[in-house]
């Protein structure tokens, strides 16, 4: 058996060998990687809130918002610009502002909230969904993220 597992290791094949031999088996194999596999996504989203928490959640969340503006075809840095002021000025890209007087909720400030249901069912505390409800509501709407700010300036709403 321990030639076997020597000729496999040494063609890149499997290598399983007899446990009472000090080697694992297959099935014992495929178990330790799924579980080194769990540490790593562990590891990983564990730097994911660090890195968060050292550059703040409203950079993340803007950092959510470029990403989703390059498939609605807003790849100048003018459009983001014009997206960041108008959500700075609406929410401070906090995801869970809320306007008590008016019901307006979450990073774009959907009046009334529950709209970005249509997004996802997560709309009220994830700013993906929140970011992606307002991406295709200033779409609709203005065209573009400098067309609602521009709307923003003029109106002092949008």
């Amino acid at each position: 058996m321990i030639a076997l597992g020597v000729a496999a290791a040494v063609v890149g094949g499997p290598m399983v060998m007899d446990p009472v031999e000090g080697a694992v088996t297959k099935a014992q194999h495929t178990v330790m990687v799924a579980a080194q596999k769990k540490i790593h996504e562990k590891r990983i989203s564990k730097l994911i809130h660090v890195k968060q928490r050292k550059h703040g959640r409203r950079q993340a969340n803007k950092l959510i918002a470029k990403t989703l503006m390059a498939r609605h075809g807003w790849r100048q840095p003018a459009q983001f610009r014009c997206l960041e002021q108008l959500w700075t000025r609406e929410s401070g890209w906090n995801q869970h502002s809320h306007n008590a007087s008016s019901g307006a909720h979450g990073i774009p400030q959907a009046l009334p909230g529950s709209k970005m249901a249509g997004a996802g069912p997560n709309w009220r505390s994830n700013p993906r969904t929140q970011i992606k409800w307002g991406l295709r509501y200033v779409k609709h709407r203005y065209g573009t993220p400098c067309g609602a700010w521009g709307h923003f300036q003029a109106t002092g709403w949008y």
